[in-house]
């Protein structure tokens, strides 16, 4: 007969409700993403301000916050194309190698003479020898620190070439690893890109790879390309290097195992520092802003286990020698070592602000981009147009509610308000679902959205037509719409599967705006079944209990 246990009546109207308020917050998008904004920055280390306290204060703690993420059509944001420049890899390498390849050579001094570094291309480490003669044991001796290379394409290949001229060794990276060390840095700049960009608080960004040498940044909700690209494009790399002379003429030219960078807060002054720092950023576990003991804002970080050993003994060893820690080829500090440094951990202070210090400590902890980009595309999609967007999909969606409602009140009657109300339900469920699970509404999600108020009275529609051939045949309306749900559950579920396995191959096979459409498809199909199942014979089943009518109209 016509009874829904109770049991089952508080878990649907749960469901309902609880649908209800998750998807509440977006009618005050605004309002709770400033307080999400304020509460992220927060939980980052980031401090306290009078702006954060106001924003926090727009949207109670105590009730759900969770949004709808806005793609980038809807909300406006900015699309780069970068290029990552691999050769800077290369010579990096190559630079780490200069140390090994000199003591290598030292060793065998009595036959390869003096050795000097020499100038060369960047993906070349050039070193000349006093005694020609000995060349082919300076090969060999380099040749031995060549390691096997770790990649399944280049099994049984080791990372370098060495070769020699005259009184000329040189090492290159050997293709096999070339090919590996494109594959690293392009995976790195990928995973860096995207904390940055997750660590700006910034929603939902599409960062992908395209090509050799290429990604595609697109972010919601950022001001500018340009904006954009002060983040992302900052190296932030951070070195500590030995200090040869504090002070130097611009004019000098500096050794091939040499650096000359200008001070940060005195850019007339420049610093000569040997070229291989004692350890860098890629050591660096943390990095938070803080303020110093005059009360200024500086920037804390903290070594691995391996970065603090190697910083401690050079700090050690060199008590009284200045060193210089060096952010982006500027040296931001050069002090005096006055004590071993062992516990792992250090302070930069600078001319910036507090805004300047988060963003550096941003920038540190995310880590350093392993190589430049250069930007081939920029663009970036203003709010007015995304606004525009939404208004044409929310004018496409009551479009399609109001024909959907009027077409279900004039074919049943009373029966097609509860089909009515169901549908409304199951536009707040879809938002629901979609701000629990973090989501993005894209334009094509819109239209997926559009379909199922569409899709969504088909079941009703297939209840109702069936209840209205058991009223034939049934006695009493309560068995026949009892046998109307019962008989036409099969129907109802065959259509919505084969649906959802569309939506679910559109998922996995398609990207971007495909995938936009499927999850809001699929979160449809679901929400569907369940108020056309469950919603709409609850509110059938409580105005029978009310009314006990003799007779129905369907």
């Amino acid at each position: 007969m016509l009874q829904i246990a109770l049991w089952k009546r508080l878990a649907i109207l749960l469901v309902c409700v609880t649908g209800l308020m998750l998807a509440a917050p977006n009618l005050f998008y605004g309002p709770v993403e400033r307080h999400n904004d304020a509460l992220t920055a927060l939980e980052r280390g980031a401090i306290s301000t009078p702006e954060i306290e106001d924003a926090l204060a727009e949207w109670p703690d105590f009730l759900p916050s969770g949004l709808v993420n806005l793609g980038l059509d809807l909300r406006g944001g900015a699309h780069l194309l970068a290029e990552v420049q691999l050769g800077d890899v290369y010579a990096a390498r190559l630079d780490g190698y200069w140390p090994e390849v000199r003591d290598a050579l030292r060793e065998v001094r009595a036959e390869v003479g003096t050795i000097r570094r020499q100038d060369g291309a960047p993906d070349e480490l050039r070193v000349r020898i006093s005694n020609p003669d000995g060349l082919q044991t300076a090969v060999t001796a380099v040749r031995a620190l060549a390691q096997p290379i770790v990649s399944l394409t280049g099994v049984g290949q080791t990372d370098i070439s060495v070769s020699g001229a005259g009184d000329v060794l040189t090492v290159t990276l050997s293709d096999a690893e070339k090919a590996a060390t494109d594959d690293r840095t392009m995976q790195q700049s990928l995973e860096i890109i995207r904390r940055r960009v997750d660590e700006a608080g910034t929603r939902e960004p599409t960062i992908q790879r395209q090509g050799a040498d290429r990604i595609l940044i697109q972010v919601p909700g950022i001001g500018s390309a340009q904006e954009l690209k002060e983040l992302i494009g900052t190296t932030a790399r951070l070195t500590f290097h030995p200090v040869i002379s504090r002070s130097v003429d611009p004019s000098t030219q500096p050794t091939a195992d040499q650096l000359l960078y200008p001070a940060m807060d005195e850019p007339d002054r420049f610093v000569l520092l040997e070229r291989t720092p004692v350890v860098t950023g890629d050591d660096l576990v943390d990095s938070q802003p803080a303020f110093d003991q005059n009360g200024i804002p500086a920037v804390t970080f903290r070594f691995n286990p391996a970065g603090a050993r190697a910083f401690g003994v050079y700090t050690a060893e060199n008590i009284g020698a200045p060193f210089a820690i060096v952010l982006d080829e500027e040296v931001v500090t050069d002090p005096t070592i006055r004590d071993a440094i062992t516990g792992g951990s250090g302070q930069i202070t600078g001319q910036f602000g507090v805004e300047e210090a988060n963003r550096l400590s941003i920038l540190l902890r995310a880590g350093a981009l392993p190589a430049e980009m250069t930007f081939l595309e920029e663009r970036t999609i203003g709010p007015e147009l995304g606004q525009d967007s939404i208004d044409a999909g929310q004018i496409a969606s009551l479009i399609a509610m109001a024909a959907v409602v009027f077409f279900m009140i004039a074919s049943y009657g009373l029966f097609g308000v509860f089909a009515t109300v169901a549908l409304g339900i199951n536009v707040a469920l879809i938002f629901g679902a979609l701000s629990l699970i973090g989501g993005t509404l894209t334009l094509p999600g819109i239209a997926g959205i559009v379909l199922t108020i569409g899709m969504a009275v088909d079941a009703n529609v297939l209840v109702f037509e069936r209840i209205r051939e058991e009223l034939k045949t049934a006695k009493g309306p309560s068995r026949a719409i009892a046998l109307g749900y019962e008989r036409a559950l099969s129907a109802i579920v065959d259509a919505n599967i084969t649906t959802f396995i569309i939506a679910v191959i559109l998922f996995t096979l398609g990207s971007g705006p495909v995938r936009g459409f499927a999850v809001t498809l699929g979160i449809g199909i679901v929400t569907s079944v369940f108020t056309a199942i469950f919603v709409t014979r609850l509110l059938i089943v409580f105005w029978f209990e009310r009314r006990r009518p003799k007779t129905i109209e369907v």
